[in-house]
C-alpha cells in the first residue's frame, strides 16, 4: 500500500497515511481516461441551440400569387427559406449531447488518474485546511507554503465555509467536496491537495469496499423478501 507524508499548512510532517491501492495504486489507463473526459465533456454541453424551419416560423401558408401569367417567380408560401423571414434549411436543432459511461468505467477512470497523480508526485495530503477568517491572503500563503504553483485542485469537506470563501478569488484553485471529484479536474488541474478525511471518504467511495458492502446490503435483502415470501 503506498504511504505519504501528512503535513500542515505550514508543510511540517505530522505523520503517514496508508492509502489504498485499489484506488492510488491502479494501473495507468489511458484509453479509459480519455473515454471518460470525452463522455464529461459531452454531458456538459447544454444542446439548447434551434432555428425555426418553415413549419416554425410565423406567416400564412396561403399561395401569394398564381402559379402563371403574373411575370413573377412561382412561389407557394411565405414561409419559404427563399423569402426574408422565412424558416432555416438544415439548421442545428436542440439535442442531448451526453454520452452514457457505465458507472464502472468512470470509477476506473478516476482511480487511474488518482493514480497517476499520485505517482508523478504531484498529490499532497494535509491534516486538515483550517483558517480562522476567510481571508484570501491566508489562503494564498497556506499554498505558498507548502509550495503550490499553478493550477490546484483542492478536495475538502464543502462545509469549510471559510476555505470555501477565501479560495473563490484566486483563479488557479478550485475546491470540491469529495463526492464532487470528476475526471476532468483531476487532469486539468496540475496539483491535487487532498485533507486526510478526503482521502479516506474517496477510498471509501471508489474502493472495493463500496461494493462489498452493496453485495452485502442486496443479499440481506433477497433473505427478507424470502422471509416475507414464506
Amino acid at each position: 500500500m503506498p504511504t505519504v507524508k501528512v503535513r500542515n499548512l505550514k508543510n511540517e510532517e505530522v505523520g503517514d497515511l496508508e492509502l489504498s491501492d485499489a484506488v492510488f495504486g491502479a494501473e495507468l489507463n489511458e484509453a479509459l481516461i480519455h473515454s471518460a473526459v470525452k463522455a464529461h465533456l459531452a454531458s456538459a454541453r447544454q444542446g439548447t441551440v434551434g432555428t425555426k424551419t418553415r413549419g416554425d416560423v410565423s406567416g400564412s401558408g396561403k399561395k401569394l400569387w398564381k402559379q402563371k401569367g403574373t411575370g413573377r417567380a412561382r412561389i407557394a408560401s411565405i414561409r419559404s427559406p427563399l423569402w426574408k423571414g422565412g424558416g432555416n434549411v438544415h439548421g442545428p436543432q436542440a439535442r442531448d449531447w451526453s454520452q452514457p459511461l457505465p458507472k464502472k468505467m468512470r470509477r476506473g477512470a478516476l482511480r487511474s488518474a488518482l493514480s497517476a497523480r499520485l505517482s508523478e508526485g504531484n498529490l499532497v495530503v494535509v491534516d486538515e485546511l483550517v483558517f480562522g477568517q476567510p481571508k484570501t491572503k491566508e489562503f494564498v500563503a497556506a499554498l505558498a507554503a507548502l509550495g503550490l504553483e499553478g493550477k490546484t485542485l483542492i478536495v475538502d469537506n464543502i462545509d469549510n465555509d471559510n476555505l470555501v470563501l477565501a479560495s473563490r478569488n484566486v483563479k488557479a484553485a478550485k475546491v470540491v467536496g469529495p463526492y464532487g471529484v470528476n475526471i476532468y479536474d483531476v487532469l486539468y488541474h496540475e496539483k491535487l491537495v487532498l485533507t486526510r478525511s478526503a482521502a479516506e471518504a474517496l477510498q471509501a467511495q471508489l474502493g472495493p469496499e463500496k461494493k462489498a458492502a452493496a453485495a452485502e446490503e442486496n443479499a440481506a435483502e433477497e433473505k427478507t423478501q424470502e422471509e416475507e415470501a414464506a
